[in-house]
């Protein structure tokens, strides 16, 4: 018990468990509506930042800059799918910003064991970079489908969707909005569109 809680052991914890909140908030941005990647981001972040209140860990705030920095960034990269530049720009910050962000006796050396900044940082770096690239990649092709064409088609909800979510008509996927809400699973009609969102209703699925 001695040993786990060394001030460098909480430290790594601390470090693994914010490494983890990123991963899980990048996968939320990436894909939005169900609310369990954000749940899971907070309950990590949250995890974390007790740990670093509890045992009083020292903050590189420069570190914590660069974070906030890589964040702003990468909702650019979101906005801008072509611009690989910003995403890497993004992910270098995002990981040097965590491997960095407790503070050690020399300010250029971070408190976590190197190694395991290593491999964290290796592992989210290839992570960040094809997870986002192929979401990026598939926001850039543009739809083949005359879209007026799919009011009136019925697909399956993909995610729970309110003020946002995700639908599968015509054999692909489509965000889409309705005016309840829907629960994933669902059997839906598209309605209406707003430029590439669908609007969507439930619909009870007729049994044969």
């Amino acid at each position: 018990m001695e040993t786990l809680l060394n001030p460098n052991n909480i430290a790594n914890i601390a470090y693994l468990l914010l490494a983890g909140g990123l991963v899980f908030a990048v996968l939320a941005l990436l894909s939005p509506g169900s609310g369990v990647l954000e749940i899971g981001a907070l309950a990590i972040l949250g995890l974390a930042g007790y740990f670093i209140f509890k045992y009083n860990l020292p903050i590189n705030w420069w570190a914590l800059g660069i974070i906030i920095l890589g964040i702003v960034l990468f909702l650019i990269a979101l906005r801008h799918p072509t611009q690989y530049s910003i995403l890497v720009a993004s992910i270098a910050c995002l990981v040097l910003g965590s491997t960095f962000i407790f503070r050690s006796d020399v300010w250029y050396i971070p408190a976590v064991n190197p190694i395991l900044a290593a491999v964290v940082s290796l592992l989210s770096a290839g992570f960040f970079w094809v997870a986002t690239k192929k979401v990026l990649e598939a926001r850039a092709i543009q739809p083949t489908h005359d879209l007026q064409a799919l009011i009136g088609e019925t697909g399956t909800a993909k995610t729970n969707i309110h003020a946002d979510g995700s639908v599968q008509v015509a054999g692909e996927l489509w965000t889409a909005r309705s005016k309840t809400p829907i629960m994933r699973g669902a059997h839906v009609r598209v309605i209406g569109r707003d430029g590439f969102v669908l609007e969507v209703e439930s619909i009870k699925k007729v049994s044969s």
